[in-house]
């Protein structure tokens, strides 16, 4: 923590953070990264925090990545505002759905009728004016079933080599088809795929302020991989927020370090990152079929804060037929559970409105997209099925008729 906030002494106050930050830029009770962050750093002394304006940042990282001078504004920002809520307190709705694996084992075996009452829109009315989740926010649907138990039954194929997949809570309880697809490549390009037994990344967590629960998230789970971090095998995840929670969010914001964490930042791939990494290397099967579609796409802003280019857009180069138009607008708005909350929902839709825009304006088959919560938000603002980059491979490789063959 020492080291982020003493970056904020090269700070010079050009205000490129302030041109790119996208909540500034939608409402006026968010004065800018610049002013909440190396500005009001300098005035936080001990346990006072003394702006609360910086509740409204996002934590989108765009200001982080701009910066020329190196200043991790982003980074100094959510541990103030962290500090801000241990000051004032957090409310139960933040700490409720900060823990989403939680959520998901409670509504998975109740998925119709959860899935019911979150669609209903008297009750949304109801929660949104007792517990705070606006009642328009897109909320995701519980699959009724976990990528978890699909993988204990899976019967893997043969193969010389391995890698470890990271599921993250989204795969598990909401989209568990997304994480059977990245098996399928993954299993496709010649890997025996391992899953381990799992939990959150405590990344809810940190973005709401609850640092102690979240370093104990981190721990487990880091715990849970490190093992096989240790044999050399390649971590990769197709969440990209999750990701890069275990590269260095958990080292550079929670201030986390042990040997465990160390060894799975140092293995850990986005999956598209990976992939590219083994076509780079020679390694990647390249008998992908056409997919005459036009997609949209948006890189969320984790994904860049990653520091790995745009590896979607290398993969969907090599489908023949796909036209890609790939999106330049910042920022969806939603940041996690950050849109989904009464007072910012609309904020997190005026922050998507370029990118919207820009994905409706491509008359899309469909669109793609990295993060869930992202494609979650994109979908419900724009009414357009918004898919991760797997998706579009597993087709292209035509994974599922080859199973059906094989199956026949």
């Amino acid at each position: 923590m020492e080291l982020m906030r003493a970056s904020l002494d090269h700070c010079v106050k050009c205000t490129i953070c302030e041109t790119y930050c996208p909540v500034s830029n939608a409402t006026q009770l968010f004065p800018g990264p610049k002013y909440v962050g190396p500005q009001a750093e300098r005035f936080r002394i001990g346990d006072i925090s003394p702006d609360s304006s910086l509740d409204y940042c996002s934590g989108c990282g765009i200001c982080t990545q701009v910066c020329p001078q190196g200043v991790k504004i982003a980074e100094i920002n959510t541990q103030a505002r962290a500090l801000l809520k241990q000051t004032k307190g957090v409310r139960l709705r933040d700490k409720v759905i900060a823990r989403p694996t939680v959520a998901g084992r409670l509504g998975t075996p109740v998925a119709p009728v959860a899935n019911w009452v979150l669609r209903n829109r008297p009750i949304r009315r109801v929660i949104e004016r007792t517990f705070g989740i606006h009642r328009s926010a897109p909320l995701p649907r519980f699959a009724g079933r976990t990528f978890q138990r699909w993988a204990k039954k899976h019967s893997a194929p043969a193969a010389t080599r391995s890698v470890v997949y990271f599921h993250g809570c989204g795969a598990n309880y909401y989209e568990p088809r997304l994480g059977q697809m990245a098996v399928e490549v993954l299993e496709h390009n010649g890997f025996e795929v391992i899953v381990p037994k799992q939990d959150c990344c405590g990344l809810p967590l940190q973005s709401n302020g609850l640092f102690d629960a979240a370093r104990g998230y981190v721990r487990r789970l880091v715990a849970a991989l490190a093992p096989y971090a240790r044999r050399g095998l390649p971590i990769v995840s197709t969440s990209t927020s999750c990701g890069l929670m275990l590269k260095r969010e958990a080292r550079e914001i929670l201030d986390v370090h042990d040997d465990d964490l160390q060894v799975v930042s140092e293995h850990m791939y986005d999956i598209c990152e990976f992939l590219v990494m083994l076509h780079d290397e020679g390694e990647l099967k390249t008998d992908l079929g056409s997919l005459p579609l036009t997609v949209p796409y948006h890189a969320p802003c984790q994904q860049k804060g990653h520091g790995i280019g745009s590896p979607a857009l290398d993969l969907f180069g090599l489908i023949p037929e796909l036209k890609v138009v790939e999106q330049f607008a910042e920022c969806c708005g939603i940041a996690g559970t950050y849109g989904i909350k009464e007072e910012k929902y609309g904020i997190a839709m005026d922050v998507g409105k370029p990118l919207f825009r820009g994905i409706k304006a491509a008359v899309p088959d469909v669109a793609a997209c990295d993060s869930e919560t992202c494609r979650w938000h994109i979908e419900h603002a724009t009414g357009v099925r918004t898919v991760h980059p797997v998706e579009l491979l597993h087709r292209a490789y035509a994974l599922d008729l080859r199973a059906g063959a094989h199956s026949g």
